[in-house]
């Protein structure tokens, strides 16, 4: 049975204001139901796992919150980060804790803050890649691009590893421009890199002593302080000396390179929620295209209005006459209205607000 380990970090700027620093977007139900985007991720889970195995990595300031919208798992399955060090040092910590207590299970990383239409076709081929990990291989499991998309990172497929669908990879790509991003969703050999992972943790534990040494030695003294009264000092002096990296530029990247990092190509209706356009696309909306995101008295009250993302959040009333296409989150602090169009600058607006000192904001 897999042991799945879900990151549970970033602030989600693009998000901004309702996803702040202090209450991250994975924590708000942006899911069209009551569920958190983080409980969805552990109820999708459900087939694949149970509780015991189901591990969640966090920073200080969400774990009370963590801990309360999971109350069914078990408090020492929460790790706590004293800082963020990026996804390597989150998700190396959370292998080298399962290392202790079964040496070669097969563990599963997956995004606390994706949307996933189809939870059965996932987990069907969350189950492909549990099989190629098994045989020692770093997996991944690669969406397959319906679009020209130049906001998300590619795989580049090679052969396929028996009579597939597993493929091996044979290089990690960036965000490309969009005539690259064109040719990749052409090419029917380039998935979308949604870094969710798969491996057994002596294999991957293996390779990240290869390639960043220090990360290695770091997360196998924390470890060796687990479940001891020295865990938090350990903790506390060794974490910030790790390296701040993601797990696809310290590890999987040079993987790929050395033969050793195969995909799952996935079709389940993967979204990573990033903005608030993006919400707008895969939430129901009304007739009217208009999607409002959890209303509560007193609500809102729209007219000929068309294509509105509205995020009543404040208690007020949102009212809309004769508008299309636009962002509208009303929160108790702060007011965002900006077309669809732009949703990717709202990242802008978090960066001047810190920038000015504004961190009440943020």
């Amino acid at each position: 049975m897999l042991y799945a380990v879900i990151p549970a970090g970033g602030s989600g700027t693009r998000l901004w204001p309702l996803s702040r620093a202090g209450h991250p977007k994975f924590l708000h139900p942006l899911t069209g139901t009551s569920a958190s985007l983080l409980q969805a991720t552990v109820e999708r889970l459900a087939p694949l796992t149970t509780p015991e195995r189901t591990l969640v990595v966090t920073g200080a300031a969400h774990v009370t919150a963590v801990a309360r919208q999971l109350a069914g798992l078990p408090e020492e399955n929460i790790l706590v980060e004293p800082s963020p060090r990026d996804s390597c040092a989150a998700i190396a910590l959370a292998a080298a804790v399962i290392a202790l207590r079964d040496p070669e299970a097969v563990m599963g990383s997956f995004a606390a803050d994706h949307l996933i239409g189809d939870p059965h076709r996932w987990a069907e081929t969350v189950r492909e890649a549990m099989r190629g990990a098994e045989q020692g291989l770093l997996m991944t499991v690669g969406i397959t691009p319906t679009r020209a998309e130049t906001g998300y990172g590619y795989l580049e497929c090679g052969d396929l590893v028996g009579d597939g669908p597993m493929r091996m990879v044979a290089e990690f790509k960036e965000k490309p421009a969009s005539e690259v991003a064109e040719a990749y969703f052409r090419s029917g050999r380039h998935l979308w890199n949604a870094s969710m992972f798969v491996w057994r943790v002596d294999v991957f534990l293996a390779e990240l002593a290869r390639q960043q040494p220090a990360l290695h030695a770091g997360v196998t003294a924390i470890s060796a302080a687990w479940d001891t009264a020295e865990q938090d000092e350990v903790l506390g002096a060794v974490w910030p000396t790790l390296p701040k990296i993601s797990v696809d530029y310290a590890v999987m990247e040079g993987a790929a390179t050395a033969g050793r990092v195969a995909t799952v190509p996935g079709d389940f209706g993967w979204n990573d929620v990033g903005d608030f356009h993006t919400l707008g696309d895969v939430l129901p909306a009304d007739h009217t295209g208009n999607v409002v995101l959890g209303a509560a008295k007193p609500g809102v009250m729209l007219r000929d209005s068309t294509g509105l993302v509205v995020v009543p959040h404040s208690g007020r009333l949102v009212a809309a006459v004769g508008v299309h296409d636009l962002i509208v989150v009303d929160t108790p602090d702060a007011v965002l209205v900006c077309p669809r169009d732009r949703a990717q600058d709202v990242k802008a607006l978090v960066d001047e607000l810190k920038e000015r000192g504004e961190e009440d904001y943020v």
